[in-house]
């Protein structure tokens, strides 16, 4: 079986990360937490990005929290979201007392529509959020421009997209702020949980470098400042991270290439009902492979029969989901994310991958394609 994501993706720094544990395991200071590993990654990011600052934190979907409420967002606030993605994009603004607004995705690049999100703002409206999903940025200089044209603020859920470089700007880079997620299946993965705040304001910074760790400022303990939060950073995390960050970029053209084989290989199946998504370079990265069809389950079946595993992400819109229908207006639909639960299926492109292994799945992706609608 092709895995979707490989059991095995550390076994070639199992060494190294066994002497990491044991290193600060057994080191006179006994750090374990927010320690020089953590201020060397947080420097190392931002000098690899050409960021003002890196605040390392405990997971992606802290990060999230520890942005808005830095921003002030709580109750009375809007903060403009996808309707198709991960939970956190709407729970971490309910969790702060404001109200997630839903705004459709684009039906094939399958981030926010910008034309939505203009349709979405308010009086109340504080914050755009969008996210980039899969392989593909969202439009970060229409949504940089409604920002701009009503005074809101924009943060970008850049979680997936480490190492995606949009008109020359890394991912993170577009918004006031944007994060990452370092748990190990996303591209920049370590072997747990973690991630990290992006950003060129260095206030911003400065407050949720605070908030991160209980509202001390990192002088003197016991100090708090401002109600903060437990989100601190993992020593043997950051030096594991470390540790990989020089063979990142490799990593990210391996799954590139994959990419760009796939894409060439399915250029033709829309026609037969399986579409790609869009090609190219420019505002990409591959953490996922995602194709869209209206059989995706025979899909699925197909590649299972096959030996290669795939994955349905998101199965329901956010405003679908049971936890969010209380901020779904009635009446209101979704149509691109309606689909988007619909017909999105993801293969392996990990760059594990060998050139046999990413042959076979394109070849069977293809037969399927061919095959199913030829039966027609």
């Amino acid at each position: 079986m092709i895995e979707f994501f490989p059991p095995d993706v550390f076994e070639a720094d199992r060494e190294t990360l066994f002497e990491i544990v044991r290193a600060i395991g057994t080191g006179p200071e006994q750090r374990f937490i927010l320690g020089e590993a953590t201020t060397r990654l947080e420097r190392e990011l931002a000098a690899s990005l050409g960021a003002a600052d890196v605040v390392a934190c405990s997971s992606g979907t802290s990060a999230l929290t520890l942005i808005l409420h830095a921003m002030g967002v709580g109750p009375g606030d809007e903060v403009i979201v996808p309707a198709y993605g991960c939970a956190p994009l709407a729970a971490t603004v309910v969790n702060l007392g404001a109200t997630p607004v839903f705004a459709d995705v684009d039906p094939w690049t399958l981030v926010v529509d910008p034309s939505d999100v203009e349709a979405c703002v308010t009086g109340r409206t504080k914050v755009l959020l969008p996210a980039h999903i899969f392989s593909v940025m969202a439009d970060m200089p229409r949504l940089l421009k409604i920002a701009e044209r009503y005074g809101v603020r924009l943060v970008e859920d850049s979680a997936v997209a480490q190492g995606a470089v949009l008109d020359g700007r890394p991912a993170g880079l577009w918004g006031e702020a944007g994060l990452y997620s370092f748990v190990q299946v996303k591209s920049f993965g370590t072997a747990g949980e973690g991630g990290a705040v992006v950003t060129d304001n260095l206030d911003l910074a400065r407050d949720i470098r605070m908030l991160r760790n209980h509202g001390q400022d990192g002088r003197r303990r016991f100090l708090h400042h401002v109600i903060g939060y437990n989100s601190r950073f993992d020593e043997i995390q950051a030096r594991f991270l470390l540790h990989r960050l020089p063979g990142f970029p490799e990593r990210l053209e391996r799954r590139a290439r994959i990419a760009d084989y796939y894409t060439r290989r399915f250029s033709a199946l829309a026609a037969h009902g399986v579409i790609a998504p869009p090609p190219g370079r420019n505002g990409r990265c591959y953490y996922v492979y995602t194709l869209l069809t209206d059989r995706r389950d025979a899909l699925r079946d197909h590649l299972a029969r096959h030996d290669v595993a795939s994955h349905v992400y998101y199965p329901l819109p956010l405003p679908a989901q049971a936890a969010f229908a209380a901020w779904a207006p009635p009446g209101r639909r979704w149509p691109g994310a309606e689909r988007a639960s619909r017909c999105t299926l993801s293969i392996p492109v990990h760059p594990l991958l060998t050139d046999a292994q990413a042959e076979h799945i394109a070849d069977t992706v293809c037969a399927f394609a061919v095959g199913t609608h030829d039966r027609r």
